[in-house]
Formats: structure tokens, C-alpha cells, sequence
């Protein structure tokens, strides 16, 4: 058992209980190996507007609103404000792109993870700062008996992704559950920080380039290297 990782949860919270009854998961480089298409597509899409995009800002800026990422990368590096319009059409230029990249594989062991948590009773909902509707509709078709239509927060559905808390909150109120009931699972520094705002306990699982202390700093409550070690503890942390 995580014990000193649940009662420092608890500490920081000020909640008298850890009880999991839903698990929260992010979708790009949680569910998928998507990552490496994202960062390859927001590149190269970038670059045709004259705008600087690296892998590593990629994943610094991974879970975060997509216009939101673009509107921000425009003022610092252009020192100008653009309109939704703008960085919509910019964004969509970006899906385009990753379109037409190799089909993401899914996580290795993150299915077991889910039938494990499903047999303990938890809910299962996804919550993404994407918005591109060709990943949203392959969900349910590759997880299939583990994540139901109604059980997905995407961009569409919040005014404030990643890092604010509402995508996760929204997370929270589709599984009927407390931030005391509930598990995220994450891989990004801005997924970790939503989710710590959100008062939840969160996982990270390390499956991109940055080092484990960016998600320990953003406030982590356990960090694994990959799924697969998740998985194999999940009783771990479910056994309280």
C-alpha cells in the first residue's frame, strides 16, 4: 500500500478519507502513444505561420486547449493578440496534419489497468484537452465495455481547459463522485497541475522526454516511468 503517498494526499487536502470509485484519465500519452504525432504536427503546422513550436514545448504545453496553446505561443514569440477565428483556423491546420500521421498505438497495459479498476468497481471517464474529433470517435470503439460515450470531457465541453481545474471538476460530476473518490491519471506537468487543483489524487505516468521532477513540481502524488508498472500496482493503491 501507497500509505505515505495517501496520507500526505490527505494532509495537503484537508480530506479525512482516500476512497476510489472513479478513475480519470487523460487520453494523449495516457490511452494512446499519441504524443510523438502531436509534437511532429504542431511543428510543422506552426512553423507555416511563422511560429516556433519544439517537441519539448509540445509536451510543456500538452493538455492544455489547443487555441489556448496557439494564442499563447503567438503573444510571446509575435507580441500580439489574435482572435478566436485565428487560432481556430491555426488549430485546424494542426489537426489536419496529425491526420494524416501513422495511427497512435494504444498504451501498452492501460486496458488491463482499466479492467482492473472496473473490477474493483470504479467508473472510468476520460478527460482530454483535445478537440479533434477523428480521436474522440475512435475512444469507444478501441475500449470498447470500458469507456462509454457519456464518460468523455474534451475541449468542446469546458471554457477553460488545462491547467484550470474545470475539465477535471467536469471529470468529477459526469462520475457522480468527490475529489476524495476519484484517481486521475496523467502524463503531462499542465494535466498534473489541473488535477492537483481539482484536489485529486494523481498519477503520473512518465511516458514523454520530461524528467520526473517537472510532474513531482507540479505536484504528482505518485510518479511511475511507464503503464505497465501502473498496472501491476494498481492493488496497491486500491487496497486502503
Amino acid at each position: 500500500m501507497y500509505k505515505t503517498e495517501i496520507d500526505n494526499y490527505l494532509k495537503k487536502t484537508g480530506y479525512r478519507e482516500f476512497v476510489p470509485k472513479a478513475a480519470l484519465f487523460d487520453m494523449d500519452g495516457v490511452l494512446y502513444n499519441s504524443m510523438p504525432n502531436h509534437a511532429y504536427s504542431w511543428h510543422h503546422s506552426m512553423k507555416a505561420f511563422g511560429i516556433e513550436m519544439s517537441e519539448a514545448d509540445a509536451y510543456a504545453h500538452e493538455g492544455m486547449r489547443g487555441v489556448e496553446t496557439i494564442k499563447k505561443m503567438v503573444k510571446e514569440q509575435k507580441g500580439i493578440d489574435i482572435t478566436d477565428e485565428e487560432s481556430q483556423m491555426m488549430y485546424d491546420a494542426k489537426s489536419n496534419l496529425f491526420a494524416t500521421r501513422p495511427e497512435a498505438k494504444i498504451m501498452e497495459g492501460v486496458k488491463e489497468l482499466q479492467r482492473k479498476m472496473k473490477a474493483d468497481g470504479l467508473k472510468i471517464v476520460v478527460v482530454t484537452g483535445s478537440g479533434q474529433q477523428s480521436l474522440l470517435d475512435k475512444l469507444t470503439k478501441d475500449f470498447e465495455g470500458l469507456i462509454e460515450p457519456g464518460m468523455i470531457v474534451s475541449s468542446h465541453d469546458v471554457k477553460r481547459g488545462k491547467p484550470n481545474p474545470e475539465p477535471y471538476i467536469k471529470g468529477l460530476a459526469k462520475a457522480g463522485v468527490n475529489p476524495w473518490e476519484a484517481v486521475v491519471v496523467e502524463n503531462a506537468p499542465l494535466g498534473v497541475r489541473a488535477a492537483q487543483a481539482a484536489a485529486i489524487f494523481t498519477v503520473a505516468v512518465n511516458t514523454g522526454p520530461l524528467p520526473n521532477k517537472i510532474l513531482a513540481d507540479e505536484g504528482a502524488d505518485l510518479i511511475f516511468d511507464k503503464m505497465t508498472d501502473f498496472r501491476d500496482c494498481w492493488h496497491l493503491l486500491s487496497q486502503r
